[in-house]
């Protein structure tokens, strides 16, 4: 072969192919193009609808905060808005007026002459049934300031009978009124004296079992009559049915007690009680500091706890609480007992600081605060003081 001729047929040849590389490159570069062409055109479709999508939810959500500012002007949502400052402030005036009530009942059980204050506190109800809430609880707070600074002025003004002895030493026997002359000053005490040899001491309940509400009571008469005793006084601290605080608790007690049918009171719930309690047993008794110290045995005569224990060993061990009522003025009964002689009395118009001082100073052994107040009662072939109230449990004297 002409070799002229095979080089110009080899270079055609070579020329061929490259241009069906090129072309190949070119047809795949197309493709690749074309299909990047698209997928962005596919990327930017979504981006828009996903940008479409936000600013719909957008536009959705400031239509429901339009919405919710129209509904929120709307009649019903202001009655109900309304509704809601007419409950609180309801709530927060009748709490004031319980209390108002309350301390009003306070003075009642002091002072006859209440019939200004009685006036007034109907006045008081007439504004809260006008839904005057504002002036209601305005005047509420100047009622019960008014209602205890005379509460305090009675009871300043409460003076010593005259021709009464002054006497440091309880009676022997019997009861007596007298005078004990304190370096706190001069009180008056009404007291009766047991001889525990002679005497059984016991506590009576109305109920014959645990109470919960709505319990019953007796006045401390009907106590004294139904088990023959010779003398007796009010228990523990009750929650009365005439205050609108007790309302669903009326009349409970919450302390230990164990009646003289050996029966005990509120046992589950004083296991690890720190109130005091006196357990009387055959001719003497013991003062417990508190509840806790003593188990459930049925064979004492007599268990009542209260609080505070006054006395113990012959020192005053009661100095004064931020309790308001024990540092008011008032009568304050109490149960004591030096050996195998036990006491049940009053101390007049003191503080509960004071009768502790009181009764350490007439040389009591050992003595437990009772309730006092509107239910302070002392009987003693009748009534020494009181009656008071109706009461769920007395502590009494009975012969022997």
């Amino acid at each position: 072969m002409n070799p002229k001729k095979f080089a110009l047929n080899h270079a055609r040849l070579a020329l061929s192919i490259f241009t069906l590389v090129a072309m190949a490159g070119y047809l795949l570069s197309f493709g690749i193009y074309n299909n990047l062409t698209s997928d962005n055109k596919n990327l930017t479709t979504k981006i828009q609808a996903v940008t479409g999508e936000n600013l719909n939810t957008k536009s959705k959500l400031n239509k429901i905060k339009v919405d919710l500012e129209a509904l929120k002007k709307q009649d019903q949502y202001l009655i109900n808005k309304k509704l809601e400052e007419d409950i609180n402030a309801i709530e927060t005036t009748y709490g004031m007026v319980v209390d108002a009530y309350e301390k009003l009942l306070d003075l009642k059980a002091v002072s006859k002459k209440t019939e200004k204050y009685d006036n007034a506190f109907a006045n008081l109800l007439t504004l809260l049934s006008e839904r005057n809430y504002s002036s209601a609880e305005a005047d509420l707070k100047s009622f019960s300031s008014e209602v205890i600074a005379e509460k305090n002025k009675v009871l300043a003004s409460f003076v010593i009978p005259a021709n009464v002895p002054t006497n440091n030493t309880p009676p022997s026997s019997g009861n007596s009124r007298q005078v004990v002359n304190t370096d706190l000053g001069e009180f008056l005490v009404d007291i009766v004296t047991g001889d525990l040899n002679s005497t059984r001491v016991i506590v009576d309940t109305a109920s014959d079992g645990d109470c919960g509400n709505n319990c019953p009571v007796l006045p401390l008469a009907a106590y004294v009559s139904r088990n023959g005793a010779y003398a007796g006084i009010n228990g523990s601290y009750f929650c009365p049915a005439s205050y609108p605080s007790c309302a669903g608790k009326t009349n409970t007690f919450d302390t230990l007690a164990m009646n003289k049918n050996k029966v005990y009171f509120n046992s589950a719930n004083n296991v690890y009680s720190s109130v005091p309690a006196v357990i009387f047993t055959g001719n003497s008794a013991r003062f417990v500091g508190a509840s806790s110290e003593w188990g459930r045995d049925t064979g004492a005569d007599a268990v009542l706890a209260n609080r505070p224990l006054l006395v113990s060993g012959g020192q005053s061990v009661f100095g004064g609480s931020s309790e308001a009522k024990e540092g008011a003025k008032g009568g304050r009964s109490f149960v004591g007992a030096s050996g195998s002689t036990a006491y049940i009395g009053v101390v007049h118009n003191a503080t509960v600081g004071e009768a502790a001082k009181v009764l350490a100073t007439m040389g009591i052994q050992n003595a437990l605060n009772l309730d006092d107040g509107g239910s302070t009662a002392l009987w003693s072939g009748g009534y020494k003081v009181g009656p008071g109230r109706d009461l769920p449990n007395v502590i009494l004297f009975v012969r022997k």
